[in-house]
């Protein structure tokens, strides 16, 4: 079965390298970027402006192959991939949960964008705490790791 998915915009950030950028919108605030959403797609953005977060799940279109285990920005101990963020993936998708600033015409001004610039996007879902807050969720290898990832910054290891 293949599966075809269509940019719908493209998200603009700061950060035209991967080095140095910030590993998650934790460690990416106050960073500020824009989504240009297509013509074709810009009605669905109806409504969105009353939400004060977004959920941009993009293609980490810089992304070349995967490996199943991977040692990850927050660790130095080799994960399994899907126990993880790292951006080498069977299906190279990013998720980043923003702040929503303002909506004119198709461009969404964000906040705490964690992104590489003229990344493509995928889609746009709006977060919503009662759906996606899962109060006392257990993070795993994470738990040792709180705290650290807003001095973390991407290094070469995916490259």
């Amino acid at each position: 079965m293949k599966i075809e998915f269509q940019p719908i915009g493209i998200i603009h950030t700061p950060f035209t390298e991967l080095d140095g950028m910030p590993i998650q919108p934790a460690g990416a605030a106050g960073v500020k970027g824009r989504v240009e959403v297509f013509a074709e797609y810009r009605e669905g953005l109806q409504d969105l402006d009353g939400f004060s977060h977004i959920i941009l799940l993009y293609h980490l279109h810089r992304s070349k192959g995967f490996t199943l285990q991977v040692v990850p920005f927050l660790d130095t101990r080799l994960r399994g991939v899907f126990a993880t963020r790292a951006p080498k993936r069977p299906n190279p998708i990013g998720l980043s949960v923003v702040r929503l600033r303002r909506v004119e015409g198709g461009v969404l001004y964000v906040e705490n964008v964690d992104i590489l610039d003229a990344t493509p996007l995928i889609d746009i879902k709006p977060y919503v705490p009662e759906f996606d807050d899962q109060g006392q969720a257990r993070t795993g290898w994470l738990a040792e790791a709180q705290g650290v990832v807003i001095q973390k910054k991407s290094d070469r290891r995916f490259k």
